[in-house]
């Protein structure tokens, strides 16, 4: 088949075609290290497509967790990362370009807290979305860590962009998929793209970023929000970095010769300090630089970047437990330890206000409401279900259709501590559950496949029409700050009004639930 780059040869699987590695862009290396991404170049003859690209230099993946292609094995890190896999039900023998010619596209951005992950993680792979539904699924790399984030006006070049690097490869990847993915199948004018964690933080962004205008149709937020720096906030954690590495300034000719593991290395050194409060504990998140992003991507929205673009947004019950998993002094919070952690994380809110509000309403639902539960509850909502219903409030307001839902599958992991964690609604909603590997997180068996149908069913409804109703879930009534119709997903999936809302009331006072409005 042939691209814009030249001719590929794929993988036939018995009921679908898989593409693997393709370069949308050129290896951001050298003089192209933090600037944006480059048009890919064309090659001769064949390019073989069987095998995934290299991966974003990283720090080694969780085993079993976020492993590259399957648990057992790695891949190659290298800054020559920015490829890109699609799976496909066929191959056209004419491609057309014409809205409504071809199939829904879905474009996944991984998470991974903007320093690890990739598109070729086992538990992303497009295929069982592709045999459920009628799609065409892309999964990407971008730049992550300091090479993809870093941003410093020591640093800038003439165009004053400031960080945002990875920002810069997903909006480049999307705009190959505008070009080749007729080739593969797709409608160029029906793309969703979806993410979760750090990708759900970009599929946010991406909503109100100008460069993303027109390149998507459709979003899907899973455990994201709007999490953003200032330039100000950016070149601290620069700064902070060049001081592990032990060089004087942040400008190009101290950093353009790092090694990429020395960055990874420094990168993580910094991630495991305590984060400014107010902050979530993320080393770097993309940059309002006043170019690229010229304003506080939620306040786009609430000028109206976004009315045209579907949005399904949601967040995990318990997403924090995940992360205590591997920082035991998290999970082991006392009172104090808790009333200290919420006043470096909600410094605008009195911490016995906020941890009082939630342990009264865990109470009243007759949950637990120790210290660990109250440091989960709290954090999941400031971190991802707040800031999640915010950006679906702000649309609202301006009359943009959005969906929200709440997963509350309950792993069976490690004696049922996670809950419903962080990242768990992955597998289901690519269909993965059916792996032993995930099996041990998910659990087994006819309720597991049947939530894992009714998510992939969603999801592939709302790409394909801006709707995820269907006969397994009945109506999703559009979300709206009066009714706060949401779906959850699991034990028993049903739409429900305003579900677990009562604690939000402390938030809501003092953050408003519309961006710009007062509380």
């Amino acid at each position: 088949m042939s691209i814009t780059q030249g001719r590929l040869r794929g993988v036939w699987r018995g009921d679908l075609w898989s593409f693997s590695g393709i370069p949308y862009a050129q290896a951001p290396v050298g003089a192209l290290r933090w600037r944006p991404p480059q048009p890919p170049e064309a090659w001769d003859g064949v390019r073989d497509a069987s095998t995934f690209g290299p991966i974003a230099p990283q720090s080694p993946a969780l085993p079993g967790i976020t492993s590259p292609s399957d648990p057992e094995a790695s891949e190659p890190h290298s800054e020559d990362c920015l490829s890109l896999n699609v799976w496909t039900p066929e191959l056209p023998e004419t491609p057309t370009h014409g809205p409504g010619d071809g199939r829904p596209v879905m474009v996944f951005i991984h998470g991974g807290g903007f320093t690890s992950g990739s598109g070729s993680v086992f538990l992303y792979r497009g295929g069982n979305l592709v045999r459920n539904g009628n799609a065409v699924v892309v999964t990407i790399n971008y730049r992550l860590g300091a090479l993809g984030l870093l941003g410093h006006r020591d640093l800038a070049g003439p165009d004053g962009l400031v960080g945002n690097w990875g920002i810069h490869d997903q909006v480049a990847a999307l705009a190959w998929v505008r070009d080749n993915i007729a080739a593969f199948g797709g409608d160029a004018a029906n793309v969703t793209i979806f993410g979760e964690s750090a990708g759900g933080f970009s599929v946010a962004t991406l909503l109100g970023t100008p460069a993303a205008a027109g390149l998507f149709r459709r979003a899907v937020v899973q455990s994201g929000g709007i999490h953003v720096h200032s330039v100000e906030q950016s070149e601290r954690s620069a700064e902070r970095l060049a001081a592990v590495l032990g060089v004087a300034t942040c400008e190009r000719a101290s950093l353009e010769r790092i090694p990429a593991a020395d960055l990874v290395a420094a990168t993580e050194e910094i991630g495991r300090r305590r984060p400014d409060p107010g902050m979530i504990p993320l080393p770097f998140l993309p940059v309002v630089d006043g170019v690229f992003l010229p304003e506080d991507p939620m306040v786009a929205v609430a000028n109206g970047s976004s009315t045209g673009i579907d949005l399904l947004i949601g967040t995990n019950r318990d997403e924090l437990t995940l992360f205590g998993l591997g920082n035991p002094a998290l999970m082991a919070l006392d009172d104090e330890g808790v009333q200290r952690w919420v006043a470096n994380a909600v410094p605008d809110i009195p911490a016995v206000d906020v941890i009082d509000a939630y342990r009264a309403a865990r109470v009243a639902r007759h949950e637990p409401a120790e210290a660990q539960d109250i440091w989960v509850a709290i954090g999941t909502d400031v971190v991802f279900r707040w800031p999640s219903l915010q950006l679906a409030a702000t649309r609202s307001a301006q009359d943009a259709l959005t969906f929200v839902y709440l997963f509350d599958w309950e792993s069976p992991a490690f004696g049922g501590m996670l809950g419903a964690c962080h990242a768990l609604e992955l597998p289901f909603v690519f269909g993965a559950v059916h792996l032993p590997v995930v099996q041990m997180l998910s659990g087994s068996g006819p309720a597991v496949e049947l939530l894992s149908d009714q998510m992939q069913r969603a999801w592939l409804a709302f790409a394909g029409s801006g709707n995820p109703s269907h006969g397994g879930i009945g109506e999703w009534r559009p979300w709206d700050p009066g009714g706060r119709a949401t779906m959850i997903f699991g034990a028993r999936t049903e739409l429900v009004d305003a579900p677990r809302d009562s604690e939000l009331a402390i938030l809501e006072r003092h953050r408003p639930l519309v961006w710009g409005v007062p509380a």
